[in-house]
């Protein structure tokens, strides 16, 4: 098992074309396309080929979104991370594929679905927490409103990383800039959110705002990122093993048993 002591993590930040799979999938391709052999993971917007959709039963993926991230995965050298609207077997989930290179993959289906859009009246909620293993690294997947229940991620697994993609519109963007910096400061690990820019087909506002805390919440990146584009941090092994070994947090957390 590869265990190396950086992991070079590229965030996609960028406009939708609301409920346009064809046109969405074309300009991620093109973005793709430049990050190949220069990173070792890519991270996607929640729902990235529609925008935050609730219309699933016309616009719900199935393996045709597996086999694009497949081909830009193995072609590019890098695992691939995004959500996605996908039909499982009649069923709608807000599904996160981890693509790894080898063209294995693993997914996790959104576990908080967001009320206040009715997405629960759509989309089947989740039943498990999701850690996937890559070059050495534990990262913990997760989508959008999971960021508001920290005792879904907290760190009793000794995880390294926590993977956001979202749709986190502008009237509430304080909520995610602090969120996602307490997420990394109360589990003593990476913290990364990948959001959306642009206007949904509802007129619903997004200005960015991806960002990558380490485990002190301090930023890696400018902020605010308010413009597409794509930025990539490079993430320390170091940083973790020194910090947990010099600040024993998590040898201080609560035990409890989650329920699913």
């Amino acid at each position: 098992m590869e265990h190396p002591s950086q992991l070079n993590v590229s965030l996609i930040q960028s406009d939708l074309m609301w409920e346009n799979p064809t046109a969405n999938m074309e300009q991620f391709s093109r973005k793709l396309e430049q990050l190949y052999n220069h990173t070792d993971l890519v991270i996607l917007p929640e729902m990235f080929t529609t925008g935050f959709s609730m219309n699933a039963a016309k616009f719900a993926s199935n393996k045709d979104v597996i086999e694009y991230l497949m081909n830009h995965a193995t072609k590019g050298n890098f695992a691939i991370y995004g959500s996605t609207m996908f039909n499982d077997n009649g069923s709608y989930v807000n599904r996160g594929f981890f693509i790894k290179p080898n063209l294995t993959f693993e997914y996790y289906d959104k576990r908080h679905t967001f009320t206040l859009a009715g997405e629960e009246k759509v989309y089947k909620k989740g039943k498990k927490q999701v850690i996937v293993n890559y070059k050495g690294w534990n990262l913990n997947l997760q989508i959008c409103y999971d960021l508001r229940f920290p005792v879904f991620t907290r760190n009793t697994q000794d995880y390294d990383v926590l993977l956001y993609v979202a749709n986190w519109p502008v009237p509430r963007i304080n909520a995610w800039d602090a969120l996602l910096k307490a997420r990394a400061i109360e589990n003593m690990c990476y913290s990364i959110g990948v959001n959306r820019t642009g206007k949904d087909g509802k007129d619903m506002e997004y200005n960015g705002h991806s960002q990558v805390y380490n485990l002190l919440g301090e930023e890696l990146i400018g902020h605010p990122w308010e413009n597409q584009g794509i930025k990539t941090v490079t993430l320390e092994k170091k940083h973790i093993q020194d910090l947990r070994k010099k600040l024993r947090f998590l040898e201080d957390r609560d035990d409890f048993n989650l329920t699913l």
